[in-house]
């Protein structure tokens, strides 16, 4: 049976409260910071917000359109729709980003799956800017139950495979084998190959879930 608290009347107001989130306290960012290089690859901070922004405003129809007319490069069909949101400004890059904090569209995804886009490339943005947010435990523990549970948008089931993994902030554990606990948070973004992240864990299992991040 589906757990009731996935259904997506209950997890939007999550999303929108992270977008919201996001969106004041990136509100007096200089020129200089939103040039600064994001958690994510090589994009900057401007640039994942607008992938953000992107997914907000792309529906299913919009997005297989795409993926045919980047003939399923879907890595190219990301650049080209982060691209499409990405202003002539950093203003307006946030300013995009506005418009779509209360947005119920999305790919062909759960809802559950927007919900952890959120958490994790925020952090992809805040944690390089110094900026510290707290998400609600139970919103973070939803999200954690996601990801170690699927490799639908990032491998993460694959990642976490033989470990055993322990909040020690929240109730949320997972996995047989070798210890990795720590923040939630952390074990998040881990979970999401953020191998700087792993330097917040701790327990047998860090070193194994450090070797599975792609290297930055």
């Amino acid at each position: 049976m589906a757990d009731p608290r996935n259904r997506p009347a209950e997890l939007w107001p999550l999303v929108h409260a992270e977008r919201a989130a996001l969106a004041t306290d990136l509100t007096h960012l200089t020129d200089e910071q939103w040039s600064t290089r994001s958690l994510c690859s090589e994009l900057s901070v401007r640039e994942v917000l607008a992938h953000l922004t992107s997914a907000a405003n792309l529906t299913g129809l919009r997005w297989f359109a795409g993926v045919v007319r980047c003939r399923f490069d879907f890595d190219k069909q990301v650049a080209m729709r982060l691209a499409e949101q990405l202003g002539d400004s950093p203003a307006e890059t946030l300013q995009r980003f506005r418009r779509a904090v209360t947005s119920t569209t999305k790919p062909p995804l759960p809802v559950l799956a927007m919900l952890g886009e959120t958490i994790v490339h925020g952090e992809d943005i805040r944690q390089p800017l110094g900026i510290h947010h707290e998400s609600p435990i139970t919103t973070l523990t939803r999200v954690a139950e996601y990801y170690r549970s699927t490799d639908q948008v990032v491998v993460a089931r694959k990642r976490v495979e033989g470990l055993r993994l322990v909040a020690t902030d929240g109730p949320f554990t997972a996995g047989e084998g070798p210890l990795v606990s720590g923040r939630t948070l952390a074990l998040i973004m881990a979970m999401t190959g953020r191998a700087t992240s792993c330097a917040e864990l701790h327990g047998d299992g860090v070193s194994a879930l450090r070797e599975r991040s792609p290297r930055t």
